[in-house]
């Protein structure tokens, strides 16, 4: 009887290894409800071990005692307590062993409570996952204590318990998972009675590393075209994202790039693209590439490397005038690797030898040099401009122009005076000219006419005289037309006409006005 009444039990405690804390209250009962029945029991199964233990080795009956051990080796003590009361008493625990197996389930599907319902996977990341689940319908007679969480890896026998004590909680994470891992789970309800059947996924969890789409961040300063002069240093920092780490790689001009000449280090966030002194070979498109598997983001750094102009080709004297010059030069052969900004005319007086400047960054390749002195004899000299400066040398004129006095002639007696009349002619043209934005600028022309001519400034074939946003002024046969402030809006064609009794004439350009930052964009 005493075998009997200590067998459900040890059936409880097998769900006990899996679920902990659920087998010590039933087995309590348990123990609790059997001395009621049979008081002396108890009582002689204490006094017992001791002398089964010596008298194990004396006697011959031990093949009652080789079937014992068939039973969980934790009750194998309480089994022995009862065996000493008399050896024809172990065939009797021989058969009194099933007898859990048949007893066990009978109370647990009545008192513990039914597998929970619509086990769920609700999310799942790189190093956690997140299941829920719903009460079960029936929650047993004594209640519902919890619900414990378990786990099993693929290939592993073993289920581990996720939370060591029941949870009252319908939803659960499970945490500081590795990428890689796979793994079951199963919830079961648990009440004083023990843990009911669990609910188990159908499928396993697979813990994944996520993958984040690689994407370049290009800093607003390097979105045009990055300018360095030649020996600058060139320092270059692309941040990036991706995960895991993507692969980077740079490209010049669509070839690898120089490792004699460029050096690359990459990061886990960015890459920085260093040449200590730039060369103008340096100049071109650089293509930083982030890839990630089957995605790829691409971003394009344009770099110049500039230097200063050579001067330019050649330049002389075209003609002299009252107290006029004009001049012509021809380009530079070498514009530093960008265009021009223009060039910068000077005189010098012969008797002084110091240089003033007449025009600056001036865009024509003739100009005319007005109010010199008469009677002093001058040189004149241009440089070539761009971002860099000035040319280190200008190109200098090889004769002097001589700007002579007006000699007094005596009119004879019968003296007939010749008709110097001529209808307008331009000897200097307009010139096409751009500038910026909010900076006043000038178009010139020179005319030739005999009696002096009328001149009208139009635009786009429109009269724009008397507005006060032009000025005009004349001196010396060279004709100005100023241009206060200008904005885009003034971009257009310009034109000068002359007319007097014996004709009339006309020449135009264009002006092209930009906004300011425009030279910062030039390629």
């Amino acid at each position: 009887m005493t075998a009997t009444s200590q067998a459900p039990d040890y059936g409880q405690e097998e769900p006990a290894s899996e679920v902990p804390k659920v087998p010590t209250e039933p087995s309590g009962e348990g123990a609790a409800s059997e001395p009621t029945g049979e008081e002396q029991a108890p009582m002689t199964t204490p006094e017992a071990p001791a002398p089964a233990a010596s008298q194990a080795p004396d006697h011959g009956p031990e093949e009652p005692a080789s079937e014992v051990p068939k039973v969980p080796t934790e009750p194998s003590g309480e089994g022995a307590a009862s065996e000493p009361t008399g050896e024809e008493q172990a065939p009797m625990a021989t058969p009194e062993a099933p007898a859990p197996e048949a007893t066990t389930p009978a109370p647990r599907s009545e008192d513990v409570p039914s597998a929970p319902l619509k086990l769920t996977v609700e999310d799942v990341s790189d190093s956690s996952v997140t299941v829920s689940w719903e009460p079960p319908e029936t929650l047993g007679s004594q209640g519902l204590q919890g619900y414990v969480l378990e786990l099993r890896k693929e290939g592993a026998s073993e289920w581990v318990p996720v939370n060591a004590r029941p949870m009252m909680v319908t939803q659960q994470t499970v945490r500081n998972l590795a990428p890689g891992d796979k793994f079951f789970l199963r919830v079961a309800a648990v009440n004083p009675a023990g843990a009911g059947p669990p609910a188990t996924l159908d499928q396993p969890i697979h813990i994944r590393e996520i993958i984040e789409a690689p994407r370049i961040r290009v800093p607003r300063h390097l979105r045009q075209t990055y300018i360095r002069q030649v020996g600058e240093m060139v320092n270059l920092q692309i941040p990036f994202q991706g995960n895991p780490k993507p692969q980077v790689s740079w490209t010049h001009n669509g070839n690898a790039l120089d490792s004699k000449r460029v050096s690359v280090r990459t990061g886990d966030q960015d890459s920085i693209l260093f040449i200590r002194s730039a060369q103008r070979s340096d100049s071109g498109c650089y293509e930083l590439s982030v890839r990630l598997e089957t995605l790829e983001a691409r971003a394009a750094i344009n770099i110049l490397v500039i230097e200063k102009p050579n001067p330019p080709s050649s330049i002389r004297l075209v003609d002299v005038w009252g107290c006029n010059v004009a001049l012509e030069w021809t380009p530079p052969q070498d514009t530093g690797n960008t265009e021009l900004l223009g060039y910068t005319v000077q005189k010098a007086d012969k008797k002084t030898e110091q240089w003033f400047t007449v025009l600056e960054r001036y865009h024509p390749t003739t100009c005319t040099v007005s109010d010199l002195i008469v009677g002093n004899s001058y040189s004149f000299r241009v440089f070539s401009e761009n971002l860099c400066g000035l040319s280190d040398s200008p190109a200098v004129t090889k004769e002097l122009a001589h700007i002579r006095k007006t000699e007094i002639v005596a009119k004879l007696k019968g003296f007939v005076e010749r008709d110097f009349s001529e209808a307008p002619s331009f000897t200097q043209p307009l010139a096409d000219h751009t500038t910026t934005s909010g900076y006043s600028t000038q178009l010139s022309c020179s005319v030739r006419a005999s009696p002096k001519p009328k001149i009208i400034w139009m635009k786009n074939n429109m009269n724009i005289q008397g507005d006060p946003k032009y000025r005009t002024f004349s001196e010396q046969g060279v004709y100005t037309l100023e241009i206060r402030k200008p904005s885009p809006f003034d971009s257009g064609v310009y034109t000068c006409k002359a007319v007097n009794m014996l004709g009339e004439a006309s020449v135009d350009c264009r002006l092209e006005v930009k906004g300011e930052g425009w030279r910062r964009v030039s390629p």
